[in-house]
C-alpha cells in the first residue's frame, strides 16, 4: 500500500502536468490479425517521454514503429484483462524492453495468467513518468476485468464500447457488468473519453457523455432488465466478432 505522502506527491505530479498543458498523448494502434481487429494504445508522457501500452496484440512491428516515432520508452504494459486477443504480446514485449505487465489480482486468480514481469494490482494508483494510472475494477466480461484511467482518458478493454458492452457468460456476470457500468457512469466526468479494445464502427475517443446518449447498454435502470437484454436468446454471435 501507497503512504499517503506518495500518493499525495502521484496527485501533484499529475496535477503539474495538467497545469502545464502536457497531458498524454494516446497513440491509437489498430491490430489484426486474420478477421481478429483490436485497438491497442501507446499513451506517452510528454515530459518524460514514458510510455505504456494498452493489451497489445498481434503486431509487433506497428507498437516498435510507434515508439521510434514517438520518441519514447516503455515502461511497463496494462492488460484490461486476460483474453488472448489482449496479452498476446505482453510477454514478448516485456521480456524485450525489460517492463512489467499490470494486471488485477482478481484477474490473475481468475486466469492463471503467469508472467515473470507480471504485477498484480489492487485499487490503488500509480505513475509512469508524469502520468497518473487509476485502475478501476469493473467486473462482469471476467471477474477481474480492469478499466485504467489516465489523464481525461479511460481505457475499457471488452468492457464497454461506443456501442455497447462486453459478452457476459450468465445471469451472475451480466448483473456484474451492469454495477461495473453504473459505477463508470457516477465515477466519471461526461467529458472522458472512451478507448475500447473494438470498434463496431465509431472510432475510439468517444466521450463518456455521447455514450451515454448512444450506447442501449448505458440506458438501463436496473440490472435483472439488463441482464435480460444482455443474454437475449436469437443474438448472432458472428455480429459480436464483427469487428470495423
Amino acid at each position: 500500500m501507497l503512504g499517503n505522502y506518495e500518493l499525495n506527491q502521484q496527485y501533484a505530479n499529475a496535477d503539474c502536468a495538467r497545469n502545464t498543458g502536457m497531458m498524454p498523448r494516446v497513440i491509437v494502434l489498430k491490430t489484426c490479425y486474420h478477421s481478429m481487429k483490436n485497438y491497442n494504445y501507446l499513451v506517452v508522457d510528454p515530459i518524460s517521454r514514458e510510455a505504456v501500452i494498452v493489451d497489445p496484440a498481434w503486431e509487433m512491428e506497428k507498437i516498435e514503429e510507434a515508439l521510434l516515432d514517438a520518441h519514447a520508452s516503455l515502461s511497463g504494459i496494462l492488460t484490461t484483462h486476460s483474453h488472448p486477443d489482449h496479452v498476446h504480446l505482453a510477454k514478448p514485449m516485456a521480456e524485450k524492453y525489460e517492463c512489467p505487465i499490470w494486471m488485477s489480482k482478481g484477474e490473475i486468480a481468475a486466469s492463471g495468467f503467469d508472467a515473470k514481469q507480471l504485477i498484480a494490482i489492487d485499487g490503488n494508483p500509480w505513475t509512469v513518468g508524469h502520468m497518473l494510472i487509476t485502475p478501476i475494477f469493473t467486473p462482469g466480461h471476467t471477474p477481474g476485468s480492469t478499466c485504467y484511467l489516465i489523464g481525461d482518458n479511460l481505457f475499457t478493454g471488452d468492457v464497454l464500447f461506443a456501442e455497447g458492452c462486453g459478452i457476459c457468460l450468465d445471469v451472475e456476470s451480466a448483473h456484474e457488468m451492469f454495477a461495473s457500468l453504473e459505477h463508470l457512469k457516477t465515477r466519471l466526468t461526461p467529458e472522458i473519453r472512451i478507448f475500447p479494445g473494438h470498434s463496431y464502427g465509431k472510432p475510439p475517443g468517444q466521450r463518456l457523455a455521447q455514450l451515454c446518449k448512444d450506447n442501449m447498454y448505458l440506458q438501463f435502470t436496473d440490472k435483472n432488465s439488463f441482464a435480460a437484454f444482455r443474454l437475449r436468446s436469437g443474438q448472432n454471435l458472428g455480429k459480436m466478432f464483427n469487428f470495423s
